[in-house]
């Protein structure tokens, strides 16, 4: 998984999860494990960790999922700008 920096993290990270929620990708229980191992790891001083990685990583979405979710935030941004 490519590293989008913490710009992205700002941009996407706050609704990621939930977009792959509404999509079907995930199960919110999976949510709940992935935003519970990246607080564990950011309390580990372990290197932070995206949730789209955290759910790749465990097998619960593909890239293609992952890329989706992204492009969705990003159309939705976009749409935000504009209005």
């Amino acid at each position: 998984m490519e590293n989008i920096g913490k710009k992205g993290c700002v941009i996407y990270g706050v609704r990621f999860g939930q977009t792959a929620v509404e999509l079907g990708f995930i199960t919110k229980e999976q949510l709940k494990k992935a935003l519970c191992q990246q607080v564990e790891n950011d309390l580990a001083h372990k290197p932070h960790r995206l949730l789209g990685e955290i759910c790749f990583q465990n097998g619960w979405m593909t890239s293609k999922q992952i890329e989706i979710v992204l492009n969705k935030l990003l159309e939705d941004t976009r749409k935000n700008e504009v209005t």
